[in-house]
């Protein structure tokens, strides 16, 4: 049951159920799986606001001698679609099919928006061409991970009358052969109350599910939406109350429910997963997935996709949400403005499975099979390797590192021969299989593989990473492998040291030979 727009429905507060995510309901691997091939598909009608986004990525080694400012060695840079833009690729790398509607400048970032958004055989590209406006542009620029600097280039003013006419009619026409209507609001102009209402009240006469990634304050403008996706300063922002945990995140929702009149809302909380509310008064708590996360910049979009996939697909709202928070946990672990495909979500439901990490530690022919099929796919490839006897801080800051400047992580651990040539008798303290296990276990990681040679050049041939990750501590010509990377044409990266840990360090405090921990 759903509550009607402009009407409330009015509960105590031990009415109201919650309840966490449940193996027994539908949230089986192989129940998700069967659902994930379900929204290749849909079809998706997507209206909003599309902007250009620009990533320039480098390194920071030194203050600029002219003012107090990093100076950012550029190492490399792109350009993707943002926005709806983006949410429309997502809903490509879905196979879904899908019509993008907006309105744009008569420029040069609309000119590269297009040609980026037409080499997708996915996506119908329709935008408006405005003169005297501004295609949204948004230029980050990033540094060993973190963002230094976000510079925008907009026109935010509501578009005329005569283009929001041309755009509803557009609309209209699109809603023939779409399941369901997402609706990407960035309050760039495109999206104005007019327009928004149209629209839903088109698709509520038509039986067609909407979908609103939302912006400002009130929500009341989405009024008759079947799902809202506010992250949780927005739902903060449009409702007044604390969103600090699970029962402030639930009673935000029923509010916004009630006051806005919108069936459903899905509340993105970041770390803390998500949380489903419905106009019934149900709430569901989905945990997040464990990866580390390293960009969040499109994340709202992949998951306003997988929603508006799976409805149009006759998916329920509990399985689409289990699907979007797999997709999510995909997407904040690649740099830049990001989409998630079916088979990377199908993997991050079958790792997540107990016991499934194991799957990730292979042998040299499943090691070559992985790798082609990334490089395939035009995946960033990484490679590190060592000998993580003891699992520290320090290895967890390296992986951190290396899995952020990639799409893939490959791990390659040092087998027990091997390390006792390296460190000496009594090492290493764990057999390479615990080691690998204990590897594996971790988000950052997508393959281990054990070598026993002296070094892991064999495997790194094999790979043939786009990048190579190895501590500060190693000097440029002393790395293994750097040399051919290099001439592949990948990067070789230093990640700093994490100061005071090291398994050596560790094993000295155990003995009783350094200081004690805390010390």
């Amino acid at each position: 049951m759903t509550v009607a727009p402009g009407r409330t429905r009015h509960r105590t507060e031990h009415q109201y159920r919650e309840s966490p995510v449940r193996p027994d309901r539908g949230d089986r691997c192989a129940d998700l799986t069967a659902a994930l091939d379900r929204l290749s598909g849909a079809r998706v009608l997507v209206v909003g606001d599309v902007m250009l986004d620009r990533f320039v990525l480098g390194v920071v080694e030194r203050i600029s001698p002219e003012a107090p400012a990093p100076i950012l060695r550029v190492d490399r840079e792109w350009a993707r679609p943002g926005g709806a833009g983006n949410l429309a690729r997502n809903l490509a790398a879905l196979g879904a099919r899908c019509r993008l509607l907006s309105v744009v400048g008569a420029d040069d970032a609309a000119r590269q928006v297009r040609d980026l958004l037409d080499d997708d055989p996915n996506i119908d590209c329709r935008l408006i061409a405005a003169g005297g406006r501004r295609t949204s542009v948004k230029e980050r620029h990033v540094a060993q991970g973190r963002l230094l600097l976000r510079a925008d280039r907009e026109t935010a003013e509501a578009v005329s009358p005569g283009l929001a006419q041309s755009l509803m009619d557009a609309a209209r026409e699109g809603l023939r052969d779409a399941g369901a209507v997402v609706l990407s609001d960035y309050a760039k102009g495109v999206l104005s109350a007019p327009v928004v209402r149209r629209i839903i009240s088109d698709a509520r006469r038509a039986g067609k599910p909407v979908v609103v990634d939302p912006k400002g304050l009130d929500f009341g403008r989405y009024r008759g939406a079947d799902l809202v996706t506010p992250n949780r300063g927005e739902l903060a922002a449009a409702t007044g109350l604390s969103t600090a945990d699970d029962g402030a995140i639930a009673a935000a929702g029923r509010r916004l429910i009630e006051r806005a009149g919108i069936a459903q809302v899905l509340a993105t909380r970041s770390e803390d997963g998500m949380t489903l509310v419905r106009g019934d008064g149900t709430v569901r708590h989905f945990r997040a997935r464990a990866r580390q996360v390293f960009d969040v910049a499109g994340a709202g979009d992949t998951v306003a996709a997988v929603m508006g996939a799976g409805l149009a697909a006759g998916l329920g709202a509990d399985v689409a949400t289990l699907l979007a928070n797999a997709a999510a946990g995909v997407v904040v672990g690649k740099p830049g403005t990001a989409v998630a495909t079916l088979d990377e979500i199908r993997e991050a439901i079958q790792s997540s499975a107990p016991g499934d990490h194991c799957a990730k530690i292979v042998d040299r022919r499943q090691l070559a099979l992985h790798a082609a099929r990334w490089r395939q796919a035009g995946l960033r490839v990484g490679f590190t390797n060592g000998c993580f006897d003891l699992l520290h801080p320090g290895h967890l800051a390296l992986l951190t590192h290396a899995r952020a400047a990639c799409d893939r992580l490959v791990v390659a651990v040092n087998g027990d021969s091997s390390v006792r040539a390296l460190k000496g008798r009594g090492r290493p303290v764990r057999d390479a299989a615990d080691r690998a296990a204990v590897l594996a276990a971790l988000w950052d990681v997508d393959l281990v593989a054990v070598f026993s040679e002296p070094t892991p050049i064999a495997l790194i041939r094999m790979v043939r990473p786009d990048v190579l990750v190895k501590g500060a501590d190693h000097p440029r010509e002393t790395i293994v492998g750097a040399d051919f990377v290099e001439a592949c044409g990948g990067q070789v990266i230093r990640v700093p040291l994490e100061a005071g840990h090291s398994t050596s360090a560790t094993l000295e405090k155990l003995a009783g030979r350094g200081p004690a921990p805390g010390c």
